[in-house]
């Protein structure tokens, strides 16, 4: 019922001193308040090691993620990376989160592939023509979570949740002492390799040794393997690659697809709210876009440098070698689904993936080879 005691002007001037009165009340305290004690109580800090050394750029891409994870938080979480072999040792990590020793770690899944040749799939596999960014998408829109948290949380019964993030370039085929021209001059070589990937080089006839990145450099120079491979020209020059070899052969099926691993303990990760759960989930997508960025300048760049600067020769594989190592595929896969249900079930799903969109990328891309030779003739 309308009050008519009132006038309309008395009654606006009244509602607008009203509403200034109400929304000082509102907004006055929180100004006045210290910012300190808005964010009250210690941040929430989590133990993490990678599997990398220092001085490798994965350490690197490691300690972006937690940058990120720890500004999106405004000073409510902090994650704290420490390089390999500062709390356990780098192969060691898995069960170092498991357990609770560590709440997370960084690394790449074919490290557990002793523990189940599964592993090797998630970015380190055949990937069937996919890039490590389809190979992300099959993760994400695929199925790939799904089937990894299978095979980590009842396959394996670990206590860790666990990410797939950060697309990588192909790897080459390795640093040699001599140009490799054909599959022979593989033949009965050491060679560093690991996971599925060492699977592979065995087909190839080559006795395999799995080292963790540090030790790589210092085995070859001592003599106790002949060649290996490891991932990109930024961590190969970190690693010191060219003072042993200067030949390195690139383009290569072993691990045309490698992306990261994020390993949280599965119970620490569960017991954050929902709100840093969630920045972590959104951290770990804004950090492949990121490290796909810094990895095309800084990868091209020290292999440019590594080139003009200390003398390494790049050569391409030899197509045979790659057909050899596509036929080497074919036999892991047929061997490994045999034995492992949960294995074939992988396999089954990327094929299915990647069938659909490779075949699309395929359908749509233009060569880029057309296009750069035809801007740089003279390249």
């Amino acid at each position: 019922m309308r009050d008519d005691s009132m006038s309309d002007d008395s009654r606006r001037r009244f509602v607008q001193q009203a509403l200034a009165v109400g929304a000082g009340a509102l907004v006055v305290p929180v100004q006045a308040q210290p910012p300190a004690l808005i964010k009250a109580g210690k941040p929430i800090v989590l133990k993490f090691q990678s599997t990398w050394p220092t001085k490798d750029i994965f350490n690197e891409f490691a300690q972006d993620f937690a940058k990120k994870v720890n500004d999106m938080s405004g000073g409510e979480l902090r994650i704290d990376v420490y390089p390999a072999n500062s709390i356990v040792k780098a192969f060691g990590i898995q069960n170092a989160v498991h357990k609770g020793q560590l709440d997370g770690g960084h690394g790449v899944p074919t490290y557990w592939h002793d523990r189940h040749a599964a592993f090797s799939l998630f970015g380190s596999g055949p990937s069937f023509g996919m890039s490590s960014n389809q190979i992300l998408a099959w993760f994400q829109y695929g199925g790939g979570q799904q089937l990894y948290d299978e095979l980590v949380q009842k396959e394996m019964n670990l206590n860790i949740q666990g990410f797939m993030y950060g697309p990588l370039t192909p790897q080459p085929l390795g640093w040699f002492k001599n140009r490799i021209s054909n599959l022979k001059d593989l033949e009965g070589l050491r060679f560093r390799a690991v996971g599925l990937a060492a699977e592979v080089f065995k087909e190839l006839g080559l006795n395999t040794t799995a080292l963790q990145p540090a030790d790589i450099v210092p085995w070859l120079d001592k003599g106790l393997i002949d060649a290996a491979e490891f991932n990109n020209p930024s961590s190969d020059r970190a690693l010191g690659f060219p003072s042993v070899s200067s030949v390195c052969m690139i383009r290569s099926f072993h691990q045309s697809s490698e992306v990261f691993e994020v390993i949280f303990n599965k119970e620490r990760f569960d017991g954050l709210s929902f709100a840093l759960r969630s920045i972590i989930r959104y951290a770990l997508q804004a950090s492949s876009a990121d490290l796909s960025w810094k990895a095309a300048d800084r990868f091209s760049t020290d292999y440019e440098e590594m080139r003009r600067k200390q003398g390494v020769r790049y050569f391409g594989t030899p197509d045979d070698i790659l057909k050899a190592q596509l036929n080497a595929w074919r036999k892991i896969i047929a061997r490994e689904s045999a034995n492992s249900r949960i294995f074939k079930r992988i396999i089954d799903s990327q094929m299915r993936f990647a069938k659909r969109v490779v075949g699309f990328e395929n359908d749509l891309t233009p060569s880029s080879k057309m296009a750069f030779d035809f801007w740089f003739p003279t390249a």
